[in-house]
C-alpha cells in the first residue's frame, strides 16, 4: 500500500519561483554560447583509430601463436628422490621448482599460451622488464587436451615490442617412463643395492612435462639452469658448471647442493637435458680444448667399460669440425650411459645421453658389433652438435634434416675413427635397403610434409622411422654423388655457418648448395631434389638393353603403381669391363629415352654401387647375362653392386616385374661368394621367403636348398667358430655370423652340434670354476638361440638366471634374445608376461623382446595374442614414446600373410581409436598393406617356388 505525500502552500509558492528563475538562466547561457561559436568555430575532435579487437580463445589449432617470442629461460630445479634408500629414507618421486621466461610481445594481447603438462603450476607474477610493474594474472588454466596450452589470462595488456616476464612454481612426478625428467634404477653389485638416478628425455615434446615452456623446435631460447640435489649426487646439464658453484645449503634439516650452469647458446626446448646420479666419470686428457667425459655406473666406469667411448669421441668430434668447418661450441662434452633409455640415444647439446648398450664396450663380453654399434651411435650423436642442434629444422615436418644427416655423416665419422671397418660398405645393406622396404608401400610418407599435416603428436612420433633416418641418408648420399662430393661439403659448410643457431627448412640447404654448384641457375637443385624429399615412394628404371631404352615408373609390391609420379634420376652404369658406361645423365620423363650406351650384346649394370635411390629393371636377356656372369666369375661385378643385384631382383619378383624363379636364380652362385655384403642382400630376402613358408609344405625343401648353399659359407669360417675366434676383416666377421646363423636355422648339424657343445660347457663351467668358459662375442646370440631352442627347461632357466645376474647391457641382450627362440609354448607364454614386469624386462626392452619372441615361429601367435590382450596397457603406457607402439604392431604382424591374419588386422583396426592406437595408427596401415601383398604374391608363387626349391635342393 502507498501513503500520500502532503505539501503546503508557502512552499508550493516557493518552488514555483526558483524554478522559473532557473530556466531563465539557462536560457540566457544558451544565448550566450551560441554568440561565442559563431565567432570562434571549435576544431573539430580527432577522429578515433579503429582498434585491432583482441583475440580471444584458444588458438585455432594444436601450434602457439606466433605474438609471443621467448628470449631466456631461468630454471631452478629440485629433484627429492635419493640415490640411495636406506632404513632412515622414504624415496620421493617428486621434482619441484620454477622458471621464469623472458619474452618480447609482438602484438597487443591479454592472454599468454605456452605448453604445461602433467604439471602442477601454481603462483604465476607477470613483469613489465622496463619498469618492473607487475600485471595483474586473471586465471591460469590447463587446457585438458592434446594440445597441452597452458592459458594465462591478464586483467591487463600486453603492448607490441614490450619486454615481459613471467614466472611460474611447479611441482611433477619423477616417473620410470623414459619422458620427460624421468627416474631410472640399477643394481650395485658388490653391496647388492638398488640405486637411483633422475635424467631427461625432452625430444619430441616432453620439456612441457618438466617446466612451462614454449615446446616448439623454432622458439629457441637461452637457457639458464640451477639443480637443487642431494649431497652425494653430481649434477650434469648441457653448459658447463658456474665456477661458484657446488655450494651446500641446508632444507629442512638435510642438506642439498646448489649446481649452477652457465648460461646456454640459443637452442631449442627438445634439447634441454640434465641428469642428477652418483655415477664416475672418465678422466679427460690434459692438453685437451675441451673436457671430454664419459659417465656411468661407478663399476662399470672402473672396469673400464667407458674406455672405448672416450677413446673415438675426440676423433670423431675433430673430423666434424674440420668437415663442416666450425668448431663445437660447447666447452665439455659429458656422454652418460643410462640404465633405462627410450631411444638408444639423444644428441643434446653438450650432454649426450645413451642407454648402456650404445656407450659401453666389455672386452670378452661385447661383440664387434657391439663396438660399431657403439661407434655409429657415437657419430651419430655428435653430427647432431651442428645438424639440429646448431641448425635445427623449423617444424617437425622437416626431421629428416636432423636425422637424415646425422644417419649419413655417421658413416663417415666411424670411417675416420676406425678406418679398417669398411663401414662405408654397408651403408647400402643397412640404410638403402631399410628404406625400400617401407618405402614401397602405398601407406609411405614423404621426406617433408606439410607443417599442416604433421601437428599432434602422434604425427609427430610416426616421422621417427626408416624414412626419416634411412631415406634421408640414403637420398644425401645421392645428392653429393650427384653433384660432387667437394661441392657438397662446401655447401654444407655455408650453411651451417649461415643458419647456426636459428631455424632451416630445406629449402634453404638447396639454396646454399646451388650457390656453390651454379649460382645462375637458382632451381636447379631444388627441382632434382624435391621430386625425392615432397612425394613419397621411388621409382624403378626401366632398361632394354636390346633397344637401349630407359623408362622410370614407381615401385610398389602392390603392383598398382602410379605412372604420373616421376623423379629425377641420377644415372650411373658400367657394362662389361667398363665401369664410367654412363655417369651424370639424369632421367626426367616416364615415356622411353634411348641411350646408345644402354644398347649392348654383352651385360650392362644401371646404378653402379647403388648410388642413386631406384631399383633397376632389365630385359630378360640382361638379367641371363648377369646371372651367368656371377656363375662364372662373380668377382666381375663389384661387391656392394652384386648385392644390389640380389636384392633388386626379389623385390621386382614381388612386385610382379619379373618371374620370382629369376630372383632365385640370383643365389645359386652363392655357394662360391664369401663377402657379407651379397650374402646380407640374399639372406634378407630368403627370410622373407621363411616367414611366408615357414608353417607350409614349402619349408622343406627351402630348407634343404638354404643348407647346401650356405653350408661352404659355414666350412670356410669353421675353424675360426669352432675355436671361438673371429677373422680379422670387420665384413669377415659379419660374414661369419651369417654363416653361423643360417647353418643352425637350416639344422646343419655341425652347427648345431657346435651350438648345442658350446652353450654346455659353458653351463658346466659356472659348477666347478670361477672363470666360465668363454664362447666368443660375436657367436653368442647365435650359439644362446639355437642351444635354447635345441634344449629344454633346463637350458631356458639357467639362461633366465644369467640373464637377471648380468650387470652388462649388451650381454643381457643376447640372453634376451636367446631366450625368445624356445620351441616350448608355456614358457614362451611366461616369457611375455614378464614384459609386464619392469624388474624383469626393462621398460625400454618391452618392445624388442616380445618382437624377438614374435619371430620365433612357435611364438608369433602368441605375442599377436598377448600385444592384442594388453593393448590398452600398452597405449597408456607407451603411446607418448618415439617409435614403441609402431615398432610392436610391425614387429608382430611380419609374418602375416593369410585372410584370416589380414582380417585380425582389420578388426583390431575397428575395435581402436586414434587416440588408443597412437604413434601405431601409420604402422597398422602398413601391416594391413603389407599382409594383402603378402597373401597375393602367396598366392601367385607358393607352387613355383615350391618346385624350384625341390629342384635345385636335389642338384649336384
Amino acid at each position: 500500500m502507498v501513503k500520500e505525500f502532503i505539501i503546503s502552500k508557502t512552499l508550493a509558492v516557493a518552488t514555483a519561483v526558483m524554478t522559473i528563475s532557473a530556466l531563465g538562466g539557462i536560457i540566457t547561457m544558451t544565448i550566450i554560447y551560441q554568440m561565442q561559436i559563431t565567432k570562434n568555430r571549435p576544431t573539430p575532435p580527432p577522429t578515433p583509430l579503429p582498434t585491432e579487437p583482441i583475440p580471444t580463445g584458444p588458438p585455432p589449432n594444436l601450434r602457439l601463436p606466433r605474438n609471443l617470442v621467448p628470449d631466456t629461460y631461468t630454471i631452478f630445479l629440485r629433484p627429492h628422490l635419493y640415490t640411495e634408500v636406506t632404513n632412515e629414507t622414504n624415496q620421493s618421486f617428486v621434482f619441484t621448482g620454477n622458471s621464469t621466461v623472458t619474452f618480447l610481445c609482438l602484438d597487443r594481447t591479454n592472454r599468454i599460451f605456452l605448453h604445461s603438462k602433467d604439471l602442477n603450476v601454481t603462483n604465476p607474477v607477470l613483469r613489465r622488464l622496463n619498469d618492473s610493474a607487475v600485471l595483474k594474472v586473471k586465471s591460469i588454466f590447463n587446457y585438458p587436451n592434446e594440445t597441452n596450452f597452458l592459458e594465462v589470462e591478464l586483467d591487463d595488456r600486453l603492448e607490441p615490442n614490450g619486454s615481459y616476464s613471467l614466472f611460474t612454481e611447479f611441482e611433477g612426478e619423477l616417473l620410470n617412463d623414459l619422458a620427460g625428467f624421468y627416474t631410472s634404477q640399477y643394481e650395485v653389485e658388490k653391496d647388492n643395492e638398488t640405486r637411483y638416478l633422475a635424467a631427461t628425455q625432452m625430444q619430441a615434446t616432453d620439456a612441457r612435462k618438466v617446466f612451462p615452456c614454449f615446446d616448439e623446435p623454432d622458439m629457441k631460447a637461452v637457457f639458464r639452469l640451477t639443480l637443487i640435489h642431494r649431497d652425494g649426487t653430481t649434477a650434469l646439464a648441457n653448459w658447463p658448471q658456474e665456477a661458484s658453484s657446488g655450494t651446500g645449503i641446508v632444507i629442512d634439516g638435510e642438506r642439498w647442493i646448489v649446481t649452477e650452469f652457465k648460461p646456454t647458446k640459443k637452442m631449442s626446448t627438445y634439447l634441454l637435458a640434465f641428469a642428477v646420479s652418483d655415477f664416475e666419470h672418465t678422466d679427460s686428457k690434459p692438453g685437451l680444448e675441451r673436457d671430454i667425459k664419459v659417465w656411468a655406473r661407478a663399476e662399470a666406469i672402473n672396469a673400464g667399460h667407458a674406455d672405448y667411448a672416450h677413446s673415438i669421441t675426440q676423433k670423431i668430434l675433430e673430423f666434424y669440425e674440420k668437415e663442416f668447418g666450425l668448431e663445437y661450441p660447447v666447452g665439455k662434452l659429458d656422454q652418460i650411459a643410462l640404465p633405462d633409455h627410450a631411444a638408444g640415444a639423444m644428441e643434446n647439446w653438450g650432454l649426450i645421453t645413451y642407454r648402456e648398450s650404445a656407450l659401453l664396450f666389455v672386452d670378452g663380453v661385447s661383440s664387434s658389433m657391439n663396438k660399431e654399434f657403439i661407434a655409429t651411435a657415437i657419430a651419430h650423436e655428435l653430427a647432431h652438435q651442428w645438424f639440429g642442434n646448431l641448425v635445427t629444422m623449423k617444424w617437425w615436418n622437416e626431421l629428416w634434416l636432423n636425422e637424415g644427416f646425422a644417419t649419413f655423416m655417421s658413416y663417415q665419422g666411424v670411417k675416420y675413427a676406425e678406418p679398417t671397418w669398411d663401414t662405408e660398405d654397408l651403408f647400402v645393406v643397412n640404410e638403402v635397403h631399410n628404406a625400400f622396404q617401407v618405402d614401397a608401400l602405398a601407406s609411405s610418407h614423404p621426406l617433408s610434409s606439410s607443417e599442416e599435416e604433421i601437428q599432434t603428436l602422434t604425427e609427430i612420433n610416426e616421422l621417427f622411422d626408416s624414412i626419416t633416418y634411412s631415406k634421408g641418408a640414403a637420398v644425401l648420399r645421392m645428392l653429393s654423388q650427384h653433384i660432387g662430393q667437394s661441392d657438397f661439403k662446401e655447401g654444407i659448410k655455408m650453411y651451417l655457418k649461415a643458419l647456426q643457431y636459428t631455424n632451416a627448412d630445406q629449402n634453404d640447404l638447396w639454396t646454399h648448395l646451388q650457390q656453390v654448384v651454379n649460382p645462375d641457375n637458382p632451381e636447379e637443385i631444388k627441382g632434382f631434389m624435391s621430386t625425392w624429399t615432397n612425394q613419397s615412394g621411388y621409382p624403378v628404371v626401366i632398361v632394354n638393353t636390346n633397344n637401349g631404352e630407359i623408362t622410370q615408373e614407381q615401385f610398389l609390391l602392390n603392383g598398382t603403381w602410379n605412372q604420373e609420379v616421376l623423379w629425377h634420376v641420377p644415372m650411373s652404369a658400367m657394362a662389361k669391363g667398363d665401369h664410367t658406361l654412363l655417369k651424370g645423365f639424369l632421367l626426367k620423363t616416364a615415356g622411353p629415352v634411348v641411350k646408345t650406351e644402354m644398347k649392348s650384346m654383352d651385360w650392362i649394370l644401371v646404378n653402379f654401387n647403388c648410388t642413386g635411390y631406384y631399383r633397376v629393371n632389365y630385359n630378360l636377356e640382361n638379367w641371363h647375362r648377369l646371372i651367368n656372369q656371377l656363375e662364372i666369375d662373380h668377382e666381375a661385378i663389384p661387391t656392394i653392386s652384386r648385392g644390389q643385384l640380389i636384392d633388386d631382383a626379389f623385390n621386382l619378383a614381388r612386385g610382379k616385374y619379373v618371374d620370382v624363379t629369376l630372383a632365385l636364380d640370383t643365389t645359386k652362385y652363392l655357394r662360391n661368394e664369401t663377402q657379407y655384403i651379397p650374402w646380407d642382400a640374399a639372406l634378407k630376402n630368403m627370410e622373407y621367403f621363411i616367414l611366408m613358408f615357414d608353417r607350409s609344405e614349402v619349408y622343406g625343401p627351402m630348407q634343404a636348398y638354404l643348407k647346401r648353399q650356405i653350408e661352404p659359407l659355414y666350412i670356410h669360417f669353421e675353424n675360426y667358430t669352432d675355436n671361438s675366434t673371429a677373422p680379422e676383416s670387420h665384413t669377415a666377421q659379419y660374414a661369419q655370423l651369417e654363416a653361423v646363423s643360417m647353418a643352425c636355422e637350416v639344422g646343419f648339424k655341425n652347427c648345431t652340434n657346435m651350438a648345442k657343445e658350446k652353450f654346455e660347457q659353458w653351463r658346466e663351467s659356472f659348477k666347478n670354476s670361477t672363470n666360465p668358459y668363454k664362447i666368443h662375442p660375436n657367436l653368442k646370440s647365435s650359439i644362446y638361440c639355437h642351444a635354447i631352442a635345441a634344449g629344454g627347461v633346463e637350458e631356458w632357466e639357467f639362461a633366465w638366471e644369467k640373464y637377471l645376474d648380468s650387470t652388462i647391457a649388451t650381454e643381457r641382450d643376447k640372453l634376451r634374445y636367446g631366450l625368445s627362440c624356445t620351441k616350448h609354448i608355456w614358457l614362451l607364454n611366461r616369457y611375455l608376461q614378464y614384459t609386464l614386469d619392469y624388474t624383469k624386462i626393462r621398460r625400454m626392452d618391452t618392445v624388442s623382446t616380445i618382437n624377438y619372441i614374435a619371430s620365433n615361429v612357435a611364438g608369433q601367435a602368441l605375442a599377436w595374442d598377448f600385444v592384442r590382450a594388453q593393448w590398452k596397457y600398452f597405449s597408456d603406457e607407451y603411446g607418448g614414446e618415439i617409435m614403441f607402439l609402431g615398432s610392436l604392431i610391425d614387429g608382430i604382424s611380419e609374418r602375416f600373410s593369410t585372410e584370416y591374419e589380414l582380417q585380425q588386422l582389420k578388426q583390431f583396426q575397428r575395435e581402436h581409436t586414434e587416440d588408443s592406437l597412437n604413434s601405431a595408427s601409420r604402422a597398422l596401415e602398413q601391416a594391413i598393406e603389407r599382409t594383402e601383398a603378402n597373401m597375393k604374391w602367396v598366392e601367385e608363387n607358393k607352387a613355383t617356388v615350391r618346385d624350384w626349391f625341390r629342384r635345385e635342393s636335389k642338384s649336384p
